[in-house]
């Protein structure tokens, strides 16, 4: 095509104006075809639960937040000469319930900062 082709194909606007309405007739079709593969997805689902299939609270009332205070599991150490312990040899729970359930409490003049040397809340 020659520089002249391509000026005739830029001056016309009645060529422009049918390609932009092509090009949206098909981003149009394209969208209304994903519509449509959506609902078709959305029909194949399970249905929703209805009211009575949803979870109720307990005849009791709502259950609350419990609150313990646990202690680690304290590793044996190997001092007679056997093997160390390896974590497959570990059980899951690495923790117990403390002996003592009294929340810790911060103190005025103890240590804010996690030990970065500033003085901490005074």
């Amino acid at each position: 095509m020659s520089t002249a082709t391509y000026e005739l194909l830029a001056a016309s606007d009645a060529l422009n104006l049918t390609a932009a309405f092509i090009g949206g007739l098909v981003v149009a079709g394209v969208l209304i075809l994903a519509v449509r593969w959506g609902m078709r997805a959305m029909e194949q689902e399970s249905p929703r639960p209805r009211a009575e299939e949803q979870p109720h609270l307990p005849p009791t009332g709502p259950v609350h937040e419990e609150r313990e205070v646990r202690e680690p599991d304290e590793i044996p150490l190997s001092t007679d000469g056997s093997p160390r312990l390896m974590p497959y040899q570990l059980h899951h729970a690495g923790s117990r319930r403390g002996a003592d359930q009294s929340r810790r409490r911060w103190l005025p003049g103890s240590s804010g900062s996690f030990g970065s040397g500033s003085p901490g809340r005074i």
